[in-house]
């Protein structure tokens, strides 16, 4: 007698992409680059939390423009098979028609958005599917502490201008090289510390060690974002080491530290 089919997982499709164009680039620093797209397909296209997300879609290698992906239940694929190269970042800006996304950009030997923002040109083609939901603010919460590495200093900065001016916010970031560091919006109640990466060590060593050594109790309001390996370990300290109420922290890992397109927010 055989076995019966294993069923097939199936996942529910993400909003459908809208298509768009780079409007502008402009360099925040040289390792932070700010690319505006704009169309008339972003109407309708809301933002209502912080530190919310979208999926950038944008040309693959090898392919003449911008070819749209196919959800197959479980993952979009190219009509080849390929996987697209999608990635999801934190909208900093959004308008009638205009959405802006900041990019860290990095060595990339193999095709990556990283890649695509460092050559995008006006005009250029993508994709933007979203929005995924943000950071819930507890607006009576009497401190917060915010940790990330270079992938979550565009959400930091969404959080630093909406978190209440007279709350105290400790922030702790990590960057790959000192040119790293770019101005923050301005937070009349913040500390901001900035941490070198040391040679040698795994990414998010330096804001793990920083969350660690932070002054953290229940009532502090925790947000933490970056490499997935580093976030887990903030994750075990909170909840197990310090046995925090678990919806006091939003803890969540951006990328994974060897995978392609190393350094980019993963979908």
């Amino acid at each position: 007698m055989s076995e019966p089919p294993i069923p097939v997982r199936t996942r529910r499709p993400p909003p459908a992409y809208r298509r768009v164009a780079v409007e502008r680039v402009a360099w925040i620093g040289p390792r932070l680059v700010r690319v505006t797209f704009s169309g008339p397909s972003l109407v309708g296209l809301t933002v209502e939390q912080p530190a919310a997300s979208v999926r950038l879609l944008v040309p693959s290698a090898g392919t003449a423009g911008l070819v749209m992906p196919a959800w197959n239940g479980n993952e979009f694929l190219l009509p080849d098979g390929r996987r697209p190269l999608i990635r999801t970042f934190t909208p900093r800006r959004a308008g009638p028609e205009r959405l802006d996304l900041e990019i860290v950009v990095h060595d990339a030997a193999t095709p990556s958005v990283s890649a695509w923002a460092q050559r995008a040109q006006p005009g250029d083609e993508a994709a933007i599917s979203g929005t995924g939901r943000g950071y819930e603010v507890d607006a009576a919460a009497p401190a917060f502490l915010l940790a990330g590495d270079e992938s979550a200093i565009p959400a930091i900065s969404d959080l630093l201008e909406v978190l209440p001016s007279s709350t105290p916010v400790t922030v702790h970031i990590e960057v790959a090289h000192p040119d790293g560091r770019v101005p923050l919006p301005d937070h009349p109640a913040s500390a901001v510390t900035w941490h070198d990466l040391e040679p040698g060590l795994p990414p998010g060593d330096a804001f793990v060690a920083a969350v660690r050594a932070a002054d953290v109790d229940a009532s502090t309001r925790v947000w933490v974002a970056g490499e997935a390996a580093a976030v887990q370990r903030v994750r075990r300290y909170l909840f197990e080491e310090r046995a925090l109420p678990r919806d006091t922290a939003w803890v969540r890992g951006y990328w994974k530290h060897g995978r392609a397109g190393d350094g980019e927010t993963a979908t």
